[in-house]
C-alpha cells in the first residue's frame, strides 16, 4: 500500500505553483484569504478540499475572469511532471514482491483526478483507494486487497503509527522522508517506530520481501 502525495508525486512543489499563482491572479491579500477558508475547510471535513476551497473563495471575486482560470489550472495541472525520479520503477519493484495498492486520503473528484493525471493510477492497473482517513478504514482495505501480510509506504509518520496500532504484526511500516510532514520536528517522535526509513522512493528498488517483514 503506497501513498501518493509527497511519497510518489511532489505535492509540496504543486502548493507552491498554487500560491503562486493565486498571489499573480488575485494578490497576495486574496492568496491569504484562499488559505484561510482551505485551513477552515480541512479543519470541518479533515482534508484537502481544494476545489471547495474555491467555490467558498468566489465570493467577492467572482467578477474576476482570473476565477475561472484558476478552475483550469487546478483541473489541468500537469501532475505527471511531478512524479519523484525512480517512483515508477519503484513501483514497478514492488509489483513483483506482492500486489501493489495505492493507498491516499482525499476527496472523491480532486484526488483521483490527481493520480490520473500523474499516470500513476494506470501505473498500477487502477488499484487506488481513497479515503477521507485511511488509518480508519483497514477493515475495508483488508476486505478489499485480502493478504496475510501488509507493507504500507508513507510519508506522514502519524498515520503509519496509527496503522500499526491496529494491524500490528501482519503490518510492516515503511517511513519515506521526503516532503513538509517527513521532516517535521517532531516526524521521529511517533510510536510505534516505521519498521523501514528510507530518504527517498527510489530506495525502494533496494529492498527486496524480505526486508518487509517485522524483524524479531
Amino acid at each position: 500500500m503506497v501513498d501518493v502525495d509527497n511519497t510518489l508525486l511532489d505535492n509540496d512543489h504543486f502548493l507552491v505553483d498554487l500560491r503562486e499563482r493565486l498571489k499573480q491572479s488575485f494578490g497576495a491579500a486574496q492568496e491569504a484569504r484562499f488559505w484561510q477558508i482551505f485551513n477552515d475547510r480541512r479543519r470541518e471535513i479533515g482534508l484537502a478540499d481544494y476545489l471547495g476551497t474555491l467555490q467558498l473563495f468566489r465570493t467577492g471575486v467572482d467578477d474576476l475572469p482570473q476565477l475561472l482560470q484558476m478552475s483550469d489550472f487546478l483541473l489541468d495541472y500537469p501532475f505527471s511532471s511531478l512524479v519523484f525520479p525512480e517512483a515508477r520503477a519503484a513501483l514497478t519493484h514492488l509489483g513483483n514482491c506482492g500486489k501493489t495498492v495505492l493507498l491516499s486520503d482525499g476527496d472523491m473528484v480532486f484526488q483521483p483526478r490527481k493520480i490520473h493525471r500523474s499516470g500513476l493510477w494506470d501505473a498500477v492497473s487502477g488499484r487506488v483507494l481513497i479515503y477521507v482517513h485511511k488509518e480508519k478504514v483497514l477493515d475495508d482495505v483488508q476486505q478489499r486487497y485480502p493478504a496475510a501480510h501488509y507493507v504500507v509506504v508513507d510519508d506522514k509518520p502519524n498515520l503509519l503509527a496509527a496503522m500499526k496500532r491496529v494491524l500490528k504484526a501482519k503490518l510492516t511500516t515503511v517511513f519515506i522522508r521526503q516532503g513538509q510532514y517527513a521532516l517535521a520536528p517532531d516526524a521521529d517522535s511517533y510510536e510505534p517506530a516505521p519498521d523501514r526509513v528510507i530518504e527517498r522512493i527510489g530506495n525502494l528498488i533496494n529492498l527486496t520481501s524480505s526486508d518487509f517483514q517485522v524483524p524479531t
